[in-house]
């Protein structure tokens, strides 16, 4: 549980007094009893509402400090609305910040000015209230750009104060810290954390900046089901529901895959998504078992002009919302230039653990397998042997970008065999600071083949509770006859990660999912 205090103008509270973000405790009680208590002289005794309907927002902070001329006469008029973050009372006057939609520009109310009830109104205001102010921009004897209040609109009273940064000593505590009940209360981090709105608005770019890109090259934008009879297109464990009219079992989805080739089927030759995927895993750093993922597929093309589209997506955005390619993570200096390095599993895992898997044996997979202390599940396949090693050997070490490629044919069902080698896949998966950021195929279209393999799959459901069911009306839709179709999924949530430095899934995440507080 966090701690935190209040600034105690006006509380009547002692300064020693807590209070818990949970609300169990009696000081907070007292703390919410004292504003509501305002709250009801604002009401009776000031006969103002302290929930007005609207109000007319004119202007914003960093527009008008950036625009401040202090040689225009007469001195510029605005109206400006935003939550009261710090007050600093001096009689009858006093000063206090508020903050708005871009950030905080400080306030003088003077008696003189303002009236004496719109001043009595002022002296009951809090930390956390919500004002609308109209009056001339001046700058004070000590510099700072400030809104000389002629006009005062309380908007909300908060009664459940914020928590605020609280000194002791000389020593500074943040009282908002807490990781976990930052997540739990993200209302309130975004209000009270630096930097945190200023990460969302970065992800809000980079989504509307993939959107720019693909729309540039007519790709179309849809939208396909959340709640599926059948689940598909990857490996794991679904999230089930049930629905009462229909009397059926429907599950999240998993991926965007099998309803988005369908549409490649009928006709929509460009089409992709950007939506929300569910996979009833754990949860870790890179992991959330609800995520964003965006899914592309283009018609006659290939896993090679996926290639240059995934290197087009992150370079440029990369360059729209930082206006680099290099960015710093967790100590690392990375480069997001293209062209990026192609490697082939098996050459990655040769380049950096100097096993040559073509040449081994099936009894030294395994047993470098036993020495990892890696295991697979169900009966031993070479493929999976090979993809398994390269995941405990290879992956964690690949810090610049990288195209990892050819995958052994077992892996993936819904992948073209590679021309030359039919033990490997037409696939990649791109990695940078170790982690998998986008996943591509040439897709299969062949519909014997693709039966065939799926089924082969679904049977694995013995061993891997994360193979998913055979989906007979995806197999009959590819029968139906597919055109040759490169596909691409990108984790939205992993590059928003590597574009602000963030090291935790968690962090570009409105509201991640968490444990129940019980």
């Amino acid at each position: 549980m966090m701690i935190f205090q209040r600034t105690w103008t006006n509380t009547g509270i002692h300064p020693g007094h807590i209070i818990l973000l949970d609300g169990q405790m009696e000081e907070e009680s007292a703390l919410i009893r004292i504003r509501k208590e305002k709250l009801k002289e604002i009401r009776e005794d000031l006969g103002i509402n302290p929930y007005p309907y609207t109000y007319d927002v004119c202007d914003y902070s960093a527009e008008i400090i950036a625009g401040f001329d202090e040689t225009r006469v007469p001195e510029r008029t605005v109206s400006i609305a935003g939550r009261i973050m710090t007050i600093r009372e001096m009689g009858k006057a006093s000063f206090c910040t508020i903050q708005d939609r871009d950030g905080r520009i400080q306030l003088y109310v003077a008696l003189n000015t303002i009236g004496e009830e719109s001043y009595r109104l002022f002296k009951k205001l809090d930390i956390g209230d919500i004002i609308g102010v109209k009056g001339p921009v001046k700058k004070t004897r000590t510099g700072e750009i400030t809104v000389f209040i002629t006009s005062l609109t309380l908007l909300a009273k908060n009664i459940r104060p914020l928590p605020v940064v609280k000194e002791k000593d000389g020593e500074v505590f943040d009282a908002f810290a807490d990781k976990e009940l930052r997540y739990r209360n993200r209302h309130v981090d975004l209000i009270v954390t630096p930097g945190v709105k200023e990460t969302f608005l970065k992800r809000i770019a980079i989504i509307r900046n993939f959107k720019k890109i693909l729309d540039a090259k007519n790709f179309n934008e849809v939208e396909t089901p959340v709640l599926q009879p059948v689940y598909g297109g990857a490996a794991a464990s679904p999230f089930t529901s049930w629905h009462n009219a229909l009397d059926m079992t429907l599950y999240l989805r998993i991926s965007l895959e099998p309803y988005l080739k369908r549409l490649i089927v009928g006709g929509f030759d460009r089409v992709y998504e950007i939506g929300k995927c569910f996979r009833n895993e754990g949860i870790d750093r890179t992991h959330n078992p609800e995520f964003t993922m965006l899914e592309l597929y283009q018609a006659y093309a290939d896993f090679n002009d996926m290639m240059a589209i995934t290197e087009e997506l992150i370079e440029q955005t990369a360059l729209a919302v930082n206006g680099s390619t290099a960015i710093s993570y967790e100590g690392k200096e990375i480069e997001l230039k293209t062209p990026w390095k192609r490697l082939r599993v098996t050459d990655a895992l040769k380049e950096y653990t100097g096993l040559d898997v073509m040449v081994m044996s099936d009894d030294e997979l395994r047993a470098e397998l036993e020495k990892r202390d890696a295991h697979l599940k169900g009966d031993f396949v070479r493929g999976l042997a090979i993809d398994e090693l390269f995941k405990v050997l290879v992956e964690d070490r690949l810090i610049q970008p990288v195209f990892i490629t050819h995958h052994p044919v077992e892996t993936t069902p819904l992948c073209k065999p590679d021309y030359d080698d039919e033990r490997f896949l037409q696939r990649f998966e791109l990695f940078i600071n170790g982690t998998e950021i986008a996943n591509a195929y040439s897709e299969s279209n062949d519909p014997v083949f693709q039966r065939k393999t799926l089924y082969e799959q679904s049977l694995r459901r013995a061993v891997d509770e994360e193979a998913p069911p055979m989906d007979e009306n995806f197999v009959q839709a590819i029968e139906t006859g597919m055109p040759p179709t490169g596909g691409l999924g990108i984790g939205i949530d992993r590059v928003v990660m590597l574009l602000t430095g963030e090291t935790s899934i968690r962090d570009v995440l409105l509201f991640p999912t968490m444990r129940p507080q019980d």
